[in-house]
């Protein structure tokens, strides 16, 4: 006899999503306005000095319920013809010396703030990944395609419990879906802040995987 799992998420009930895009508005325009505004012309004279290439990186990725969307970074390696396909690595050539700089202390990720204002991302949530990933990582991670039940974030549950960036073995990204899926089926405003306070911690104490 089949049997269908429904999945409880608070963020299944409408004033749970309005009080999450409430918080994403205020808290992206703030970020916006108090720092992107002074730092995005210090990174474009900055990056003038150090390489050549646009200010931002520019690179589609799936969001809610898989729809396409333009993700915003600033630029922190060199223009390359793998950069949607090759995930950053461990002393990757590519990263340009303001971008190891930027990818240290997560500063290449703010303008994705402008993502969350525009209501294509939310400040928490499970992180995006590359297209060409998704297709993969469907196919043999169980449950992979839950995570895009919900909005994609800046951060999430499980970059702040250490599984971020590079993907070097299974358990990196099975571990990286079941906190995903934990934060989807528990999520209130107070565990958002918490992932927030938790990010902004490690970002000073330093991540072994920002890289």
């Amino acid at each position: 006899m089949p049997v269908l799992n429904l999945r409880a998420s608070q963020l299944e009930l409408e004033y749970a999503n309005l009080v999450k895009r409430i918080f994403d508005i205020v808290f992206s325009s703030l970020v916006i306005v108090l720092i992107l505004s002074w730092l995005i012309p210090i990174i474009f004279i900055l990056q003038k000095f150090d390489s050549k290439g646009p200010l931002f990186f520019k690179q589609k990725r799936d969001g809610v319920n898989k729809k396409t969307f333009m993700c915003y970074k600033f630029r922190s390696m060199t223009p390359t013809k793998d950069c949607d396909t090759k995930m950053a690595t461990k002393n990757d050539m590519r990263v340009t010396r303001l971008g190891n700089i930027m990818r240290k202390t997560s500063i290449d990720e703010l303008p994705q703030f402008l993502n969350v204002l525009k209501g294509d991302m939310s400040v928490v949530g499970p992180r995006p990944h590359m297209q060409l990933h998704t297709q993969q990582f469907k196919d043999f991670v169980d449950k992979y395609l839950v995570r895009h039940f919900l909005k994609p974030g800046i951060t999430g549950l499980a970059q702040v419990k250490g599984y971020r960036g590079e993907i070097v073995n299974k358990s990196d990204i099975v571990n990286r879906v079941r906190y995903d899926i934990f934060y989807m089926e528990k999520w209130s405003l107070e565990l958002d802040i918490y992932i927030i306070y938790l990010t902004v911690r490690n970002i000073f104490k330093g991540e072994e995987k920002a890289y």
